[in-house]
């Protein structure tokens, strides 16, 4: 038995709303909406009104075609927003854990540092310390060299990010060195410099052509070395696969 849903007027408004859309632009007419979504024009008629009043939906004036409307639009830039991206990303998160079978964390840049937003962890002891809100010097980590890159930063800006007090020339010139390898092949890599012992490939996501956060595959280094180009190729595949439609990958060059 098909399970129906609890209040049919907000499950009609919903699906109508799926519909507008998949159908982009260009719209929908009323007779093309009323026989998708299942209901008379008549009744439809009174769905697309009050979702116009609300703004979710537009009326072309000519054509008479519906399309979403600019509040339904608002609504999933605002869910977007980098406070909200842990919730969105975390089922892509528990993928990636799945397919790779180890730590996987989400981070933002946050001035010189990265913070870890989100983790999935595998089922097997991992020798990493992992926390939710700790933060460590972006050019010391894959996450933060994934979102450098993606964000074009220039060798005389990086230099800014790693006061001298922090980092050595040796230092600075090495992450340099990470970031433009990471702008070319569309991944950045860790050989230890936050944790020793430890590695990570990560790579950056876009919103509107910008980086807004950057997602890690973190296991102990003797088991990434040898397989870095293959790590980091199947994590673009994995997290492009997932990402909602809204985000996307850094291209590589």
């Amino acid at each position: 038995m098909t399970e129906q849903s609890p209040m049919g007027s907000v499950d009609k408004a919903l699906l109508v709303l799926t519909e507008l859309s998949a159908a982009g632009p260009r719209g929908r007419s009323l007779a093309d909406l009323a026989e998708a979504v299942s209901v008379s024009k008549s009744t439809l008629h009174r769905t697309l009104a009050a979702l116009r009043y609300r703004h979710f939906v537009a009326q072309d004036p000519v054509s008479g075609s519906y399309r979403l409307g600019a509040a339904a639009i608002d609504l999933g830039a605002t869910f977007i927003e980098g406070d909200n991206l842990p919730a969105l990303l975390h089922p892509m998160l528990e993928s990636i854990r799945d397919s790779f079978d180890e730590l996987c964390q989400l981070g933002v840049l946050d001035g010189t540092d990265v913070v870890y937003v989100d983790k999935a962890e595998p089922a097997h002891a991992i020798r990493v310390w992992s926390a939710v809100g700790r933060r460590i010097a972006a050019l010391t980590t894959a996450l933060g060299r994934s979102l450098l890159a993606a964000g074009e930063v220039d060798r005389r800006i990086l230099g800014r990010l790693a006061p001298p007090a922090r980092f050595t020339p040796e230092e600075v010139q090495r992450s340099w060195e990470a970031v433009v390898n990471a702008r070319l092949d569309g991944y950045a890599v860790e050989r230890g410099e936050s944790e020793p012992g430890i590695g990570c490939v990560a790579v950056a996501i876009l919103r509107a052509r910008r980086p807004v956060a950057a997602v890690s595959v973190t296991m102990p280094l003797e088991r990434l070395e040898h397989q870095i180009p293959e790590l980091g190729g199947r994590l673009r595949r994995v997290v492009e696969a997932e990402l909602p439609g809204s985000l996307s990958l850094p291209p590589t060059l």
